[in-house]
């Protein structure tokens, strides 16, 4: 699952860099990444040159943004049914285990990049992607083939641009917003949803599709 736009309601990489940035000037970059001239590593890296030193308005920023009401539900309705679940990130990482901590779920297993901060400012490092392709900073299909490997149906839920490899690969794909125009130039099959209550009620959550 993804995180910004989908378990969480906003994209909270945004909302940082729109309320938090210390200068203009990063909106290039928003503008490269969404019609593909640079990956997001690329995009992510960019970025901290705009980011103030001092953490507390990134954490204050990101603390600030809602949840879909619906995902704890879904969670203890796929764990009933015997799903393995990972939460997978291409944003700047340090808020996921922050956030869903909050909302009770700090056992979810997350892949995501790692912030750090120092003196100079925030850095990046990406232990969750693909050291033979450095497009995307969390590689999204390696988890989506890595869970393939273990003989496990994949069922990948995202909304936007970072989603589109796992899309290209998972067996069941669930999409709304951004991913599904992608799904649909790429001739993806997909199914339509909006909150993580629609998963719980229908028949994407069943032995079937999910589980071993």
């Amino acid at each position: 699952m993804d995180y910004d736009g989908t378990i969480c309601r906003t994209d909270v990489l945004e909302r940082i860099v729109v309320d938090d940035a210390v200068r203009s000037g990063w909106e290039w970059l928003d503008a490269a990444y969404m019609d593909g001239r640079i990956g997001s590593r690329e995009n992510l890296v960019g970025f901290l040159p705009f980011l103030p030193i001092d953490p507390l308005p990134l954490y204050t920023t990101a603390d600030g943004q809602p949840h879909d009401p619906a995902f704890p539900a879904f969670v203890a309705r796929a764990r009933e049914v015997g799903a393995t679940l990972e939460v997978v990130s291409d944003g700047f990482g340090f808020y996921v285990g922050h956030n869903l901590a909050r909302i009770g779920l700090a056992d979810l297993p997350i892949s995501t990049s790692e912030m750090t901060w120092t003196e100079a400012g925030p850095g990046l490092s990406f232990p969750a992607g693909n050291p033979a392709c450095l497009v995307c900073g969390t590689c999204k299909r390696e988890r989506v083939l890595a869970h393939q490997a273990r003989g496990l149906h994949v069922a990948f839920v995202g909304d936007g641009v970072s989603d589109r490899y796992a899309a290209a690969y998972a067996d069941t794909v669930l999409a709304k917003d951004r991913l599904v125009d992608l799904c649909e130039a790429e001739g993806i099959p997909y199914l339509r949803w909006e909150t993580f209550g629609d998963i719980s009620r229908s028949a994407m959550i069943s032995s079937s599709t999910t589980a071993r």
